[in-house]
């Protein structure tokens, strides 16, 4: 085994005054593992996903000797899933936001579009590369609506993707113009009313003897989203499936109901031209990973690329009960919000050791946040939703003067997007490599490490690592 080892003594990393978040590029020189590249988010917010060399030179790698303080220990050997990249939900209420952005300060627009978007290899911005795209309407959104309102519309001859407001397929293609590579991920918060026991797209089931109108109702989104000119990377059957909230688009739906869509689905897609597009399923908390997502691999399989993950209930360490069982399954992390009014630095630590880092290092191939923009008091919102309360917190504030900001979970995405980005234009994404800490401080830092591999075999590959330190030194 080859091991790389880091004395974190000659990275300054040993009773800090400040805690901070680093990224560093690893280059080979002079046969020698060295860290050149930088970028770090401190607590005081005096760096800002800032990008800089050390002043002193390059951080030399070592061979593995003495422990130190607190060490890092990589094993390049140990490869395991590739990275995706992280984002957050173009809901309505941010695509609202952010075309509106556009028509008052098109600068300001473009500004903040590549600040988020740009993927270009050290460029200074997040890089983020994977969108979540609801199919109708949510609890973000200016009205309840469905692809098809018209009830008992078997056939779906009435079906129209135009139902979503322009500004959600503008401002995708906008994205797109900046970052071709990125993924999107669309799936429904309901079916239409007519298809539920409750004759209503807020809470209620499914009436299963409509799963196959259902299926086709998600095959008829996926060519409607290609006649608008936007690739689908993946479609999920149904979000949070355990979630019956009356008060905004949801849908409680068993899971042998979710396997036999998930099954017709898969059938139309392969038919269709969409034998390459993933279905994802379960798309819920973290607490019942042993449960829900387990059963729907036993039921269906050979339908199903892999799971999904949201935060509000359970652990990170709970992906383990579904990664176990079934190892060659993809894993997504896709829904966490912030929430207004909490700690800058507290809410960054516990993103980079539950999603950015956490969720990683427990297989998931992505970290995605809810909205991706909302205003300064969590709006807009579907009238009479009692959801997000308190106010949630866009990934970006979009202000009504035509001006924006960043928040929290923006910096926390960031240091870590920048680590698994492409090197070369077209090239392999970031995988999760091995890592292990020592010392008497090792319980002070959270630590993700990559390998970015090359288009050319000539080329070295890129080594990255990502570090928290928790560490304040208050002598």
């Amino acid at each position: 085994m080859i091991s790389k080892l880091v004395d974190l003594r000659t990275m300054t990393f040993v009773r800090p005054t400040l805690p901070f978040i680093l990224l560093g590029f690893i280059h080979m020189a002079y046969c020698q593992w060295q860290i050149w590249d930088i970028w770090q988010t401190t607590w005081d917010r005096k760096m800002l996903l800032t990008y800089f060399q050390p002043d002193a030179g390059p951080i030399n790698f070592v061979t593995p000797g003495p422990i130190g303080s607190a060490d890092i220990v990589i094993n390049d050997t140990a490869v395991y899933q590739t990275i995706y990249g992280f984002g957050a939900a173009l809901t309505d209420s941010s695509a609202q936001l952010l075309y509106n952005l556009k028509i008052e300060n098109l600068g300001n627009y473009w500004s903040l579009m590549d600040y988020l978007f740009n993927a270009t290899d050290g460029a200074n911005s997040a890089g983020f590369s994977f969108i979540r795209v609801p199919l109708g309407a949510t609890d973000f959104s200016a009205r309840n609506y469905s692809y098809d309102d018209v009830s008992g519309d078997t056939p779906l001859y009435d079906f129209n993707i135009g139902a979503t407001p322009s500004y959600v397929f503008t401002v995708l293609r906008d994205i797109l113009s900046i970052n071709n590579m990125l993924r999107v991920y669309i799936l429904p918060w309901s079916p239409p009313g007519w298809m539920k026991e409750s004759g209503t797209m807020d809470g209620g089931s499914l009436n299963t003897a409509y799963i196959s109108v259902m299926a086709n109702y998600l095959l008829k989104s996926l060519q409607g989203f290609q006649n608008e000119g936007i690739p689908v990377y993946a479609i999920g059957i149904q979000n949070e499936p355990e979630n019956s909230n009356p008060t905004y688009p949801t849908c409680s739906m068993p899971v042998a109901t979710e396997a036999d869509i998930g099954i017709a689905l898969r059938t139309y897609m392969n038919g269709n031209g969409f034998g390459d597009t993933k279905i994802i399923g379960y798309e819920h908390n973290w607490a019942d990973a042993a449960n829900y997502p387990v059963q729907l691999m036993q039921q269906a399989a050979s339908s199903f690329d892999g799971v999904s993950f949201h935060c509000y209930a359970g652990t990170v360490s709970d992906q383990a009960e579904f990664t176990s069982r079934y190892p060659n399954k993809e894993v997504y992390f896709t829904e966490c919000s912030g929430t207004i009014g909490t700690d800058w630095w507290t809410d960054i630590k516990w993103y980079m050791d539950n999603l950015c880092i956490g969720s990683l290092a427990y297989g998931s191939s992505t970290g995605l946040m809810w909205n991706l923009a909302l205003d300064g008091n969590g709006n807009p919102k579907l009238p009479g939703t009692n959801s997000c309360t308190p106010p949630c917190r866009g990934v970006v504030q979009v202000n009504s003067n035509g001006t924006w900001s960043v928040n929290q979970e923006f910096y926390a995405m960031g240091q870590a997007s920048k680590a698994i980005l492409p090197r070369d234009v077209g090239g392999p994404w970031g995988q999760r490599i091995g890592i292990s800490l020592g010392g008497e401080l090792d319980w002070a830092l959270v630590v993700g490490a990559y390998v970015t591999k090359r288009s050319s075999p000539m080329d070295w590959n890129r080594y990255s690592i990502v570090v928290l330190n928790w560490y304040v030194d208050r002598a």
